[in-house]
Order: C-alpha cells, then sequence, then structure tokens
C-alpha cells in the first residue's frame, strides 16, 4: 500500500476544518509538515486529493473517495483499539471451559448469569466434545479450564479445589437392592449398568468395580441425564450419579439412591488451569464464583441444602480469592 494511516488521517482533518492551518491545530503538527504529507500523498497516487476554492480546501472526486475510505478505516481502527484495550484489562475475551461430567453442564448455566453480569463481554464456551478428556484438550491448548475430580499429579497444571459431592447407586423404586443400607462391589456382577463413558473411564469401576475384581452382566452408555433416569425408572438398568444430580427425583420418589459401599463414595471436584499461562481476571473470577456459588447445584436439586444433596464445600477454598496450588 502507498497510503499511510498518517496520510488518512491528514484527508480527515483538512476536510473537517477546510484548511491545512487548522487541520495542524488539531494534528499537532506544522502546516509546512501537513502541506508536505499531502503532497506526498497526492504523489504516491497521481492525483490531486484537494483544490483552493476562496482560501478553504475543496475535496477533489478522488479525494471525496479516500475520506470514504480514510473514515471506514480510522472507524475500525479506533474500534479495534478499544477491543484490545478492554482484552488487555480482562474486560473482553473467550473463556472455553469443559468438565469430566456431563451432569454438571446443568447446572454451569445458573454460574454463567452471575458470571456475565459482571463480565457481560466474555464470550463463555463450554466445550462439551472435550468431556471424555478435559485434561488432555487442556494441555493441548483447546479449553482454558477443566472441571474435574480426584486430579492427576501433572507439573504442567494448577489446581484450585472447589466441592465434593457423594457417588450413589441409582435404581427404580422397586428393585431389590433398595432393601440395602449400602451397595457392595459384586453386587454390580449381577446388574446392567447404565454410564455416560465407557465403563473403564467411570470414577465407579476405577475406585471401585475395577480393585473388587468385577465386572456388570451388561454395560450400557448413555449420555443423556434425562433418558438415562427415564431407563433407570423403568427398571432396565442402574446407574452411579452424583446424588445432588438425582435430588428432585429422589425428592418426588420418582427413583431411590443406595450408598455406595460401607463408606459412601466421594469425590473432591477442582479447577485445572495450565501453570505456565498467565491466567486473565476473568477466568480467575470464574473459578472464584465457582468455589464460592458452588451451593447453586443444591439449589438446583430439588432447593434443598448441601448435606441432604450431597454435595459440600471444601474446608481448603479461599472465598476471599482464588487460591490456586500446584499439581504435584
Amino acid at each position: 500500500m502507498n497510503l499511510e494511516v498518517r496520510h488518512l488521517k491528514l484527508i480527515q482533518a483538512i476536510a473537517r476544518e477546510g484548511s491545512i492551518t487548522k487541520a495542524g491545530s488539531h494534528l499537532y503538527l506544522t502546516q509546512s509538515a501537513l502541506s508536505h504529507q499531502l503532497r506526498d500523498a497526492e504523489e504516491k497516487l497521481g492525483v490531486a486529493l484537494f483544490v483552493r476554492l476562496n482560501k478553504r480546501m475543496i475535496l477533489t472526486p478522488a479525494g471525496e473517495r479516500l475520506l470514504s475510505s480514510a473514515q471506514a478505516v480510522l472507524s475500525e481502527m479506533k474500534r479495534a483499539e478499544e477491543d484490545i484495550r478492554q482484552i488487555a484489562l480482562s474486560r473482553e475475551g473467550i473463556l472455553r471451559i469443559t468438565t469430566e461430567c456431563y451432569t454438571c453442564y446443568h447446572w454451569l448455566p445458573s454460574l454463567l448469569k452471575i458470571f456475565n453480569r459482571e463480565y457481560p463481554r466474555i464470550e463463555v464456551q463450554i466445550v462439551v466434545g472435550a468431556t471424555a478428556d478435559p485434561l488432555q484438550a487442556l494441555l493441548d491448548g483447546k479449553i482454558d479450564l477443566a472441571l474435574i475430580s480426584e486430579p492427576p499429579k501433572n507439573s504442567k497444571l494448577v489446581y484450585s479445589p472447589l466441592f465434593q459431592d457423594e457417588l450413589v447407586v441409582v435404581t427404580s423404586t422397586d428393585h431389590p437392592l433398595t432393601t440395602r443400607s449400602f451397595v457392595r462391589p459384586e453386587d454390580f456382577a449381577h446388574e446392567h449398568l447404565l454410564v455416560y463413558t465407557s465403563i473403564e473411564e467411570t470414577t465407579v469401576f476405577r475406585k471401585v468395580l475395577g480393585p473388587a475384581g468385577v465386572t456388570p452382566r451388561h454395560v450400557s452408555r448413555v449420555q443423556l441425564t434425562e433418558a438415562l433416569l427415564e431407563m433407570i425408572r423403568a427398571g432396565v438398568g442402574i446407574g452411579v450419579m452424583a446424588k445432588w444430580a438425582v435430588a428432585p427425583q429422589i425428592e418426588a420418589g420418582a427413583v431411590s439412591a443406595i450408598p455406595l459401599t460401607r463408606k459412601g463414595l466421594r469425590r473432591r471436584w477442582v479447577a485445572a488451569m495450565l501453570k505456565n499461562k498467565a491466567a486473565p481476571a476473568y477466568l480467575l473470577e470464574f473459578v472464584r464464583l465457582l468455589a464460592n456459588n458452588s451451593v447453586l447445584v443444591t439449589e438446583q436439586a430439588g432447593k434443598k441444602g448441601t448435606r441432604s444433596s450431597g454435595l459440600q464445600l471444601l474446608n481448603s477454598v479461599d472465598c476471599s480469592k482464588c487460591e490456586v496450588r500446584e499439581a504435584g
């Protein structure tokens, strides 16, 4: 390109003020400097941009065409500068998040409503496709935040503690297991287990069934929570789900929930981020809100307290700031 931004500002200023002298006072340049710039622009284009008429500078047809483009370009540059300034202030950007649990996507919208009030220009993208392996998506730079349980040791990541929830065995109300005070690993050997992902990826297999050497009679993958619950109600199979996620169905008497093992099975949830990446303020604020508002999960699970819905805030969460600790 032959022209520079200074040429566009010059054309705009002369057209607005009607003279080089007045334009110079707005651009903080001498008349001689502006005259030199105008000649430079006209020589580059090979055409006159202004004619003098009664001591006033009037645009030629070529000048009018250039002015039209100059106004559009300068206006867009001003918007771009403001957008970049907002990004630098962490008031504008994109936050890509995912969670390892499909059920968690049901309560994220309530949190986003709170977050959007403070950061209306931050676009939050929920990357459902990374649910199967959120940590790998984080390490690959495909997401900015992963909500996971039982975090592995990884020197490239930092974790912020969030909350703890309880996994329970969910059955139809007339299932034989409802007479038990808790479900043992061997009880799964004769059951049809409904899961969100492959059996090997589930917490119940990694923490309970695998160590006990137990394999369910049949396993079906159902990724939609509503469909999974309907199948359980119909007696097709049983599931292992977060107690808070099925609290409304339990309260309504639609399904039953039995503790898993004598001691119960709990998960500790954390927010995972890349260690060596400078986290913008809005990302840290999202994590803080998540830790402070984890009770939203229980509010959506039947408007009950945290104890009845099986979710508790972790004592290590600092509600006054985002306290991040290194993994491993």
